[in-house]
């Protein structure tokens, strides 16, 4: 199955609400960093693709239309490139300083405790997250270092990808320009805004 979405956007700018929004508008099923808890053998995958190894990208996501969130978005080159017809997806938001916030609460944070031992599965997605975010920056954890790779980032997006085939996207926006893109109509419902920095802070555990 061809993808019809790539998501270059980074963690932590609106993902979650933005692969249930595209599930609601593609019927099917969008890559979001959860699904490696629900497929524990997806880790290895990816860590493979962050040391540079060959992967049969149709193979990994040949039960989705789209992609978002890491790890997928640390691939939108190879996805792109890919999948010809897809729409490539650049989230952000409002300012890099507000993503920077949620990012140090939420991802820095949960990378910051220890993994139970008798975890295996968590064990190899938190070696696979790690490396993935010393891939991005090896300054991830601090606050310039990490916001001067979101901004490089989205500048590189921004200028490999053809205006024509690249939509950006920020989380006020709501469905307008999901729905521009893909030529379907807005649903009458909300936009399902999700996985907010205190929610996922419960998630992990993590004291407001």
């Amino acid at each position: 199955m061809a993808l019809r979405v790539v998501g270059a956007g980074l963690g932590r700018t609106g993902t979650n609400s933005l692969k249930l929004a595209l599930e609601r508008l593609l019927g099917g099923r969008c890559y979001h960093m959860s699904e490696c808890m629900e497929r524990p053998g997806d880790a290895a995958v990816w860590h493979a693709a962050i040391r540079g190894e060959t992967v049969d990208w149709d193979a990994l996501l040949a039960d989705f239309d789209a992609t978002v969130d890491w790890p997928a978005c640390a691939f939108w080159r190879e996805l792109t490139a890919a999948n010809p017809d897809a729409v490539v997806l650049l989230s952000e938001r409002e300012s890099p300083e507000v993503w920077w916030e949620s990012m140090e609460s939420t991802i820095v944070s949960t990378l910051g405790r220890p993994v139970p031992a008798e975890d295996e599965d968590w064990a190899r997605r938190r070696a696979m997250t790690l490396d993935l975010m010393n891939a991005f920056t090896e300054g991830w954890k601090r606050r310039d270092a990490a916001i001067a790779a979101y901004e490089t980032h989205n500048e590189v997006v921004r200028g490999a990808v053809p205006a024509g085939r690249l939509v950006e996207w920020r989380p006020g926006d709501g469905w307008e320009p999901l729905c521009e893109m893909l030529g379907v109509p807005a649903p009458e419902e909300p936009f399902p805004h999700t996985n907010r920095k205190a929610e996922f802070r419960r998630s992990q555990g993590l004291e407001d």
